[in-house]
Parts: C-alpha cells; structure tokens; sequence
C-alpha cells in the first residue's frame, strides 16, 4: 500500500488550526498539530457531499 500524500486542507485558514488532506480510493484528514492520534477517512461520495455544503470563503 502506498504512503499517504499529505497536503494542507484549501478550507484551513490562517490561524495555524490546519487539517491536512490525502485523496485516493478515500479522503482522509488529520490535524496537523495532532498528527499522532491519526486521521478520519471519507469515502469519495461522502467527501463531495461535505464540500458542497461548506460555506465559501
């Protein structure tokens, strides 16, 4: 299995509480200052349903 490429999250903003992303057969995030404890995984459909209801920034 291939190693996670691990990105910081477009929806983070500046106040240095990121989330940090990794697409592939699911999405996966993870704080970045809690890397540790692991991440949340999302299956592509769920992922794309959570993103239409974000507000834009």
């Amino acid at each position: 299995m291939r190693e996670p490429q691990w990105h910081k999250s477009s929806y983070s903003g500046g106040s240095g509480s990121c989330v940090e992303v990794a697409e592939g057969a699911e999405t996966l995030v993870r704080d970045t200052q809690n890397r540790e404890l692991g991440h949340l995984g999302f299956a592509a459909g769920e992922w794309t349903a959570l993103l239409r209801v974000l507000p834009a920034n």
